[in-house]
């Protein structure tokens, strides 16, 4: 399978309106390894292995464990995350799920994490959650590569 467009992240008038949103996310408030365990998250459930490769990387780099790493696709299960990154994932999957089932972030989902976070900080969750998608579905159509460097 190759790439659709070789070069799409040289686009200097994409990249500055991302680049905005990137630092509105990550002055949020929210931890950076949270933030980047919530891109990585919803890039596995996308299948987008461009964003799984680029989050893991970043992810390492803000000091999440390997532990966690290893573990993210099973958090329910494991011991590794605390209540508040537990709070973060359950809001990333129902944010991303939400043609699974209609209401998809419930009440409670909210309520959990909002136990943990403050509103600016649930805003920085949910639209670290909405980029995220946003580049999955890109980079899935236009079969980014993992290992694609958007520097």
């Amino acid at each position: 399978m190759t790439a659709r467009i070789q070069n799409a992240a040289s686009q200097p008038d994409i990249t500055a309106g991302v680049q905005h949103i990137f630092k509105e996310v990550y002055a949020g408030g929210v931890p950076r390894h949270t933030l980047e365990l919530v891109h990585l998250r919803a890039s596995q459930i996308n299948g987008c292995s461009a964003c799984v490769h680029a989050g893991a990387t970043s992810a390492a780099k803000a000091g999440v464990s390997s532990e966690k790493l290893h573990t993210l696709a099973a958090w329910y299960e494991s011991p590794f995350f605390d209540d508040a990154e537990r709070g973060a994932l359950a809001l990333t999957e129902a944010a991303t799920r939400l043609s699974d089932r209609p209401g998809a972030v419930t009440d409670e989902i909210w309520a959990e994490a909002a136990k943990h976070y403050d509103e600016r900080q649930l805003g920085a969750l949910v639209l670290m959650v909405a980029i995220t998608n946003f580049f999955n579905r890109i980079n899935t159509t236009l079969r980014v590569p993992a290992g694609t460097s958007w520097d």
